[in-house]
């Protein structure tokens, strides 16, 4: 027998909460830092291949390319590790009701924005 579900394809219709954006940005950043780690063993083996190596990797980090690459790795492992800890205190039985969720998502997202200019401040 064929249920008769009210089916909704439009995407741009569904609004999600900001604890759902929270989760969805904090699988993101893990898939980042696990493409992260073959780019920078590719450097740290480039490095460590000889001195024409670490100059090499020297001058490529000196560029704007590398650098925003940079700057995505460290935004990647900044707010992965801000979200795992909000994941932890949820753990623990903390901002686990749909307004102090949302709240604790929304400081996640805030604390990552603010520390990613702080690290492209210091990168620069």
């Amino acid at each position: 027998m064929k249920k008769q579900r009210p089916v909704n394809l439009d995407l741009t219709t569904i609004k999600m909460h900001p604890a759902a954006n929270a989760s969805i940005l904090h699988r993101i950043s893990g898939v980042i830092m696990v493409f992260a780690v073959g780019i920078l063993l590719c450097l740290l083996s480039l490095s460590l291949s000889s001195a024409e190596g670490f100059a090499e990797v020297e001058a490529m980090l000196d560029g704007l390319f590398f650098k925003l690459i940079i700057l995505g790795i460290v935004s990647a492992i900044i707010y992965h590790f801000l979200a795992g800890v909000r994941h932890l205190m949820m753990d623990l039985g903390h901002f686990e009701e749909k307004v102090s969720g949302n709240t604790s998502a929304k400081v996640v997202i805030a604390l990552w924005i603010i520390l990613t200019i702080f690290a492209g401040v210091k990168l620069w």
